[in-house]
C-alpha cells in the first residue's frame, strides 16, 4: 500500500508514521524538510503544500492508496487538496479536531454523531467548515473522504490546559514549588491520549475503503480530572503541583487584558467542558484497538524526551507571566 502523509513528523503524526512503516506500508512524507530528525523507512518529498504549484510538481505522475493531511486548518486547504488529489487517491483522510464537538455539550458522552458547534473557538469552527466542504465533495463527486478527530494528544508536547505546550515552563515552575492555576474546581473530566495509542487506531484506517464517508475520534478510555493531570505531571517531574483553583471566566478575563484572547476558546471551547468519548466506532473499524499507555506513564516518557536535549527545555516568560497575573488578580479579588 502506497500512502502519502502531508506533514507526518509532528507531535501526533510521527507515531502514526512510525507505525505505518512498521506495518509494511510504503510511506511518503511531504513536508518542507525543516524539522530535525526523520522517520526511518519513510520516503521524503520536499515541497510546501501551501504552494499548490510546487506541490503539484513534486507529486506529478503519482497516485496513492491513501493521502492524509495532518496540517489542513481552513476550507481553503481542503479546496486545494480536492483539486490536487481528485482522481489520484483511493482515500483522503482529513485530520479534524474533537474540539469541533458541540459546546456546551447536551449529553455527557461524545459519539461521532454528537453535533458539531463551537461558538468559542475559531480554530474549531474552521475545522467544522473543512469537514462540511469535504462531506459535500463526498456527496457531490464521490471524493473518498474520511474524517478523524483527535482530542488532546501528546508525545513531544506537555498537555496542560494553561501554560506549557512545546516548552518546559510549567515543569520548571512546579519543580521550583511555584503555584499553578487549574481552571474551575479541578474536577471536570478529561481524556489525554498518547500519540502511540492514537496510532494504533489510526493506521488500520489507511486504505480501508469501508471507512470512506465516515468520521472517527480516536482517544484513550482513561478518564482523569484536571487536578489529576497536573498532579501526575508534577510527580513525573519530581515536583509538586501547588494547585490554585480559579474560575474559567476569571482566567479568560485576565488573559483578554493581556492580549491572549485565545484562552477563551482553549477553555470554554474545549478544556473547561468534561469530555467522555465513546470509542466504539473506531474499535469496530480497527479491531483490537485499545489505548494502553496511562497518562502517569506517558507523561514520564514525554518529560524524558524534553530532558534528553537542553534545547527542548525552553522557559517561556509569557507563560509564567500569565500564571502570575491570574494568581495576583485572584488573590486581590478574594
Amino acid at each position: 500500500m502506497k500512502v502519502l502523509f502531508i506533514g507526518g513528523t509532528g507531535n501526533i503524526s510521527a507515531a502514526s508514521s512510525r507505525r505505518a512503516v512498521e506495518r509494511g506500508i510504503e510511506l511518503h512524507l511531504l513536508n518542507r524538510g525543516k524539522r530535525e530528525g526523520g522517520i526511518a523507512g519513510a520516503r521524503s518529498i520536499v515541497a510546501d503544500i501551501s504552494r499548490p504549484a510546487d506541490a503539484a510538481k513534486a507529486l506529478a505522475g503519482q497516485t496513492w492508496d491513501a493521502v492524509v493531511n495532518w496540517i489542513a486548518f481552513t476550507p481553503a486547504d481542503v479546496e486545494r487538496d480536492l483539486a490536487l488529489f481528485g482522481g489520484r487517491t483511493r482515500q483522503y483522510i482529513f485530520i479534524s479536531s474533537a474540539s469541533a464537538y458541540q459546546k456546551p455539550l447536551r449529553h455527557p458522552v461524545i459519539t461521532e454523531s454528537t453535533p458539531l458547534a463551537n461558538p468559542f473557538w475559531e480554530y474549531s469552527r474552521n475545522k467544522i467548515a473543512c469537514e462540511e466542504r469535504l462531506n459535500q465533495a463526498c456527496r457531490d463527486t464521490g471524493f473518498p473522504g474520511v474524517i478523524v478527530r483527535p482530542s488532546l494528544t501528546y508525545d513531544t508536547v506537555i498537555p496542560l490546559a494553561i501554560g506549557s505546550w512545546n516548552d518546559y515552563t510549567m515543569i520548571d515552575r512546579m519543580k521550583k514549588g511555584r503555584p499553578v492555576v487549574v481552571h474551575g474546581d479541578g474536577t471536570s473530566l478529561w481524556t489525554v491520549t498518547h500519540s502511540d495509542d492514537f496510532a494504533k487506531g489510526f493506521v488500520p484506517l489507511l486504505g480501508n475503503e469501508e471507512a470512506i464517508g465516515h468520521a472517527f475520534h480516536i482517544t484513550s478510555d482513561e478518564l482523569l480530572t484536571w487536578d489529576q493531570i497536573w498532579q501526575y505531571t508534577a510527580r513525573a517531574a519530581g515536583g509538586e503541583a501547588r494547585i490554585v483553583h480559579v474560575p474559567s471566566d476569571f482566567i479568560c478575563d485576565v488573559a483578554d487584558k493581556m492580549g491572549q484572547g485565545w484562552m477563551r476558546g482553549n477553555l470554554f471551547g474545549d478544556k473547561a467542558v468534561s469530555a467522555i468519548f465513546d470509542n466504539s466506532k473506531i474499535k469496530r473499524f480497527a479491531p483490537g484497538f485499545v489505548a494502553t499507555i496511562p497518562y502517569r506513564d506517558g507523561i514520564a516518557r514525554t518529560l524524558r524526551w524534553f530532558e534528553a536535549d537542553p534545547k527542548r527545555m525552553r522557559i517561556v516568560d509569557g507563560n509564567n507571566e500569565m500564571h502570575d497575573a491570574i494568581l495576583a488578580a485572584w488573590d486581590a479579588k478574594r
